[in-house]
């Protein structure tokens, strides 16, 4: 009799055993997501803003709780985390734990400006755009890679990039340094030197290109054009960098339509109406298309362009003075019809 008393009360110590022990599996092993989602974790951000940020995604947020304490979670790493489908509680708490968060494919094209370059980077990292722009203006950096404010944004080659959300100004900053010297190799240098420019060179006459014009198919016959003035000791006489020109005058966000003859005699190093040879730095940032157009231009016979009135977007070009007048006279009529003052 007591012996099979005895079997009686281990077999239920065995079953609540068994079911302690299920119970706490469940709490740490089972399914703990009703949504997934993406939690973005500042650096900032304690464990109790960590529970506030993935509450609407799991479904038993105390079991997340306990989990952390039996785990000693407490050091919160910051950055973009993916929160899917059937992960457990285990799943969660390592994630965070380690720190196992998701690259960002951060992209940005053509930033006229170093401050809509610190915009467009801060809405796709921690970042914000005050820090980036200190980072990229920090004069010891400058002076290291022999940069000045205006200079470093030819540094930024556009593109998509992999980051992690809460990569620092100063880490995106030199990555982008690095992805530059990565550009630069010995292939685009051996073709920067064979047309006798610098690669900031390369990059100031790229980002006239493409302010001249926006078709991609275009692009080397201006960069042609533009060397052969170059070659020839002409000055450029491109409206873009008159149009830089009153704008450093009148603010960014000024806007020209077109370009007057009084416009021509604005005293600055960027009209290049009146100064021989490539302005100080460039003027916009420059894609890939523009700078490969200049590295790669088609050769031809070309000093001449005006925006064409057959081909909206496009240009005519000329080799000879008298037929470019002739083109320029069709435009300005054209111009003059539509009522473009400015």
């Amino acid at each position: 009799m007591a012996k099979k008393n005895i079997i009686t009360i281990a077999i239920v110590i065995s079953i609540f055993v068994g079911l302690i022990g299920n119970y706490f599996y469940q709490k740490i092993f089972e399914n703990n997501v009703q949504k997934s989602g993406v939690v973005f974790i500042n650096s900032d951000d304690d464990f109790t803003k960590l529970t506030e940020k993935i509450t609407p995604f799991i479904i038993g947020l105390d079991d997340f709780i306990w989990v952390s304490k039996l785990k000693k979670f407490t050091k919160i790493k910051p950055g973009k985390y993916d929160i899917t489908e059937n992960m457990s509680t285990n799943d969660l708490v390592n994630m965070f734990r380690a720190g196992r968060q998701t690259a960002i494919k951060l992209s940005f094209n053509n930033q006229d400006t170093l401050e809509k370059l610190a915009g467009r980077i801060a809405e796709q990292i921690e970042a914000d755009s005050i820090s980036l722009l200190t980072a990229f203006t920090d004069e010891k950096f400058l002076a290291e890679n022999n940069f000045n404010e205006k200079s470093i944004l030819g540094i930024f080659i556009p593109n998509s990039y992999d980051f992690y959300w809460n990569t620092s100004a100063e880490k995106f900053r030199d990555k982008m340094l690095i992805e530059y010297h990565k550009f630069w190799n010995q292939n685009r240098l051996q073709k920067a030197k064979k047309i006798n420019l610098f690669p900031n060179e390369v990059i100031t006459l790229a980002s006239i290109v493409q302010k001249e014009t926006a078709k991609n198919s275009e692009r080397p016959i201006v960069a042609g054009l533009y060397l052969n003035r170059l070659q020839n000791n002409w000055p450029l006489q491109a409206d873009p960098t008159v149009i830089y020109a009153i704008r450093q005058l009148k603010g960014q966000d000024y806007v020209v339509r077109r370009v007057l003859n009084a416009d021509l005699e604005i005293i600055s190093p960027f009209n290049t109406y009146k100064n021989i040879g490539l302005p100080p730095y460039l003027i916009a940032m420059p894609d890939v298309s523009s700078i490969d157009a200049v590295l790669n231009p088609e050769k031809h016979n070309y000093f001449y362009m005006c925006a064409s009135i057959d081909k909206i977007g496009f240009h005519e070009f000329a080799k000879t003075l008298a037929q470019h007048n002739r083109n320029a006279e069709k435009y300005q009529n054209w111009v003059n019809k539509q009522g473009i003052n400015r």
